[in-house]
């Protein structure tokens, strides 16, 4: 007897045609695809050639019917780009309850070059949180994997900020036709919109502010340390964090670093790139740093690439953002106040932050390298969301990776128990 086709239900995908193309792929190797639009952005990205739901009612409904909606689908994978959102959240465990596959797609722990793809959970949920060092190495396969050195700039940014406007305005002129439609996201849909186009617009100015900055710290030759900031809203910061927001971490990095630095450290206070000014984060830093008597010591840079900077810092501090990798890449001490899935002992130092400042310990070398294989061999796939050829490099793999009965996690396990057990721990 012929087995029924796979059944993929596909969710909400990163801004822009991903999605789409994703969804083409799936339904050229045999299988059946549906794409559930809870709005007017997810409806105009959309394969034409799908089933399209487009889903009218609240989340509380969403939350109630979604497993009568699998069932009656004949649905046996679904797939989203973050885990946490809350439609996610609640698909996801509906459909574990029935046995389904999980296909979870998140943007790359070691990006910019490669995108997660996994199945049982991502960042702090995912099954590299919760392995040792020790147990990473004797999972590891043998094999080259690529060394590339991570870039200096976040990803496909100009892309990103594109796609993420056309949604945003799709969102805005298209309210009425999903009324019950709530973002996952603090503020309004408008609001986010004009947060984009923003940012498109005050690029320039705040690319020349940037460079000089980063320019005269740098030939003043004062040593520094570097506190890594995520999105306010970034699902790592709000759900695996131990912060309510922004300003908290702030508050203590800042209070550490004035008890613990040398008088004549400073403490660049760097923005993720793709920050959009819900926190007056200039303002927010003067108070504190005055508070702690530092505000002559305390740097904002805002965005752009990373790279010189933490060649030149003494060390990193952050709540878990994947910047952290960088970091540990360089073999720069790091500090994070959250889980995540290079929180090891091996990796991150557990000093309080007076100490830290003082004199902070550094990752081991060898034991990252095992855990950057690791990663590679398992969760990690090259390419992008936004730009053609990111989506070109992911589209030549991903769709394989879906297909497959197991995902790579157990062909590493099964890879480890079939060859000699010569790989030392850690």
């Amino acid at each position: 007897m012929t087995p029924a086709p796979r059944h993929f239900l596909l969710l909400q995908g990163p801004h822009g045609p991903f999605f789409r193309q994703l969804s083409r792929l799936l339904r050229k190797s045999g299988a059946r695809v549906s794409r559930v639009a809870f709005n007017a952005g997810d409806k105009a990205f959309s394969d034409a050639g799908a089933n399209l739901i487009e889903w009218q009612g609240s989340e509380q409904e969403w939350a109630d019917e979604i497993g009568a909606l699998l069932v009656a689908e004949g649905v046996t994978d679904v797939v989203v780009y973050g885990e946490t959102r809350p439609r996610h959240w609640t698909a996801i465990a509906a459909a574990r309850l029935l046995g389904l596959r999980c296909h979870l797609l998140e943007e790359g722990y070691l990006r910019p070059y490669w995108v997660t793809y996994e199945r049982d959970g991502t960042n702090a949920s995912s099954p590299a949180a919760s392995l040792s060092i020790s147990e990473m190495s004797r999972r590891q396969t043998i094999g080259s994997y690529p060394a590339r050195e991570p870039n200096d700039r976040w990803g496909d940014l100009t892309s990103h900020i594109l796609w993420g406007a056309t949604y945003h305005a799709l969102l805005m002129l298209k309210r009425a036709n999903f009324p019950a439609y709530v973002s996952h996201r603090d503020g309004g849909i408008p609001d986010e919109f004009r947060r984009y186009v923003r940012r498109l617009a005050s690029s320039p100015l705040r690319r020349v502010r940037r460079r000089l900055r980063t320019a005269k710290l740098l030939r003043s030759g004062q040593p520094f340390h570097i506190a890594l900031l995520q999105l306010a809203h970034d699902a790592n910061f709000r759900d695996h964090g131990v912060f309510p927001d922004q300003t908290a971490f702030l508050r203590t990095v800042i209070r550490g670093f004035a008890e613990g630095a040398p008088a004549h450290h400073a403490l660049v206070i760097k923005t993720h790139p793709l920050e959009d000014g819900r926190l007056p984060l200039a303002r927010t830093l003067a108070e504190i740093a005055d508070d702690f008597g530092v505000r002559d010591r305390v740097l904002l840079i805002d965005g752009g690439k990373l790279a010189r900077l933490l060649n030149a810092a003494k060390s990193a501090v952050t709540v878990n953002s994947s910047a952290g990798q960088q970091a540990l890449w360089r073999g720069l001490p790091l500090r994070s106040f959250g889980r995540s899935v290079y929180d090891k002992p091996e990796l991150v130092s557990d000093q309080a932050l007076p100490a830290f400042f003082a004199n902070p310990h550094s990752p081991d070398h060898e034991a990252y390298q095992v855990y950057r294989r690791f990663l590679l061999a398992t969760s990690q796939v090259e390419g992008g969301f936004y730009s053609q050829a990111g989506r070109r490099r992911l589209l030549r793999q991903l769709p394989d990776l879906m297909l497959a009965d197991r995902n790579r996690y157990d062909s590493v396990q099964d890879d480890a128990e079939a060859r000699p057990q010569h790989l030392s721990g850690v």
